[in-house]
């Protein structure tokens, strides 16, 4: 728990020509030599995260990336991977080796180009000092250049860093990731009950990685967290000498959490938690309705952000799919990818993407992943939304956040749509 996840870490990207000094330009910012550097251009061939401290930012994922300027048709991928890395980046680092001249700047002006369609500051680090020297170097000409804030830096002697890492925390974004995970939902002295199972999937000896955020922000919002399983949480509130202020469970477990929980006492999941605190909540709310739209024959993208190995009963592979292919009514193709890569670009093929809680991922990557589904015209869920939908208890794990009810429309209106998809399944659609 003291290990500051990659997701909650401010991720800086580090761009640049093949043999520019990316990697040495690591090993100065980390004072250490955590960064194979070579000669040899392209020794870097795809993105490598290192985790690491900057103050006053604290901790950071530090991105070394493939050379801009790699050419042939595995160069040509090196790239592409290298591009993505944008989707992740909150700050970008532009390394350029000024024996390139002013004159031939064309790929560094593609990532500066790049980084403003995607919101991304950029600091133009022009590298080299010890070889170039500082005269006729002058920062502010590099910056007219490129339209960037320049610092003149020897990644190999480490000189100019402090200075750099001055102007990391002047241009790293105010918000990169949202300020709290349940705190604004809880006062000083308020129990939150946490119903955490212990099943197949739960990794023995510790708790998984979100249930362990959401203690921690529940203890530094100076709230009491209460951990039980599904079946001792009726007994563990009547305890309690004061009502829960919040009920957070696990998805596994919605239906009997929810018949336990007070009517009057506000209940969400973990994962409905992370919808908010990782991406856009109200754009997964309006996801789900696709659930309904399903039909035999259509295909579904089953997005993680993580590898892990696949247990017996697993909840997007076995029991998401099982569900689905219920409420479409018959079978459907499903999909899965998974790791920190961007979604496929074939995203119109699909009818649905779901996604997972998003635990590994930053948050500008997760949204990232939702507005490439929008821009594909794909509706996109996540695990926690669909299961509430699915058990039918969305509206009341979306008690916390009224923005997010908003998504799903009255409750009337959701009546009358589920009645008249009901009749039309059944054969009997009158039109209106």
């Amino acid at each position: 728990m003291n290990t500051t996840p990659r997701g909650q870490r401010l991720h800086i990207a580090i761009f640049g020509r093949r043999n520019a000094g990316k990697s040495s330009l690591i090993n100065a910012l980390t004072n250490q030599d955590v960064a194979i550097v070579s000669d040899v251009p392209g020794t870097t061939t795809d993105p490598v995260y290192k985790s690491m401290e900057i103050l006053p930012l604290g901790p950071v994922v530090i991105i070394d990336t493939a050379g801009i300027d790699d050419t042939g048709e595995l160069g040509e991928l090196r790239v592409r991977k290298t591009m993505d890395v944008f989707k992740k980046a909150d700050l970008a680092l532009l390394v350029v080796d000024p024996g390139q001249g002013k004159d031939h700047l064309e790929y560094e002006r593609g990532v500066v180009a790049r980084a403003r369609n995607e919101n991304v500051n950029v600091i133009g680090v022009i590298n080299k000092a010890d070889i170039y020297g500082r005269e006729g170097h002058d920062a502010g000409a590099w910056s007219s250049e490129l339209g960037i804030p320049c610092v003149i830096v020897s990644a190999l002697k480490r000189e100019g860093i402090e200075e750099l890492k001055r102007l990391i925390v002047q241009s790293a974004p105010k918000e990169w990731t949202a300020p709290t995970i349940v705190g604004d939902l809880i006062a000083p002295g308020d129990f939150v009950v946490l119903v955490i199972p212990i099943d197949k999937a739960a990794p023995k000896g510790r708790l998984i990685l979100p249930q362990q955020q959401v203690i921690r922000d529940v203890i530094e919002s100076d709230a009491v967290a209460v951990m039980a399983k599904e079946r001792e949480l009726r007994h563990v509130i009547e305890n309690l000498t004061r009502k829960p202020r919040l009920v957070i469970t696990d998805s596994s477990v919605f239906l009997k959490a929810a018949a336990d929980t007070p009517p009057d006492v506000l209940f969400t999941s973990f994962s409905v938690l992370f919808a908010r605190y990782k991406g856009d909540l109200a754009a997964l709310v309006a996801g789900v309705k696709a659930v309904e739209d399903l039909k035999p024959g259509d295909r579904v993208l089953i997005a993680e952000a993580c590898t892990h190995h696949a247990v017996e009963d697993d909840i997007g592979r076995v029991k998401i799919p099982r569900w689905l292919r219920q409420a479409a009514g018959g079978e459907i193709t499903f999909d899965v990818v998974s790791g920190g890569n961007m979604l496929p670009d074939n995203l119109s093929d699909y009818k649905l993407v779901v996604h997972c809680g998003a635990c590994m991922l930053n948050r500008k990557e997760m949204l990232s992943r939702i507005m490439q589904a929008q821009e594909a015209g794909v509706p996109i869920v996540n695990y926690g939304v669909l299961m509430a939908h699915i058990h039918g208890v969305l509206r009341r794990a979306l008690s916390p956040f009224p923005a997010a009810l908003a998504a799903l429309g009255s409750e009337e209106d959701e009546d009358e749509a589920m009645e008249l998809e009901l009749l039309k399944r059944a054969g009997g659609w009158l039109a209106s």
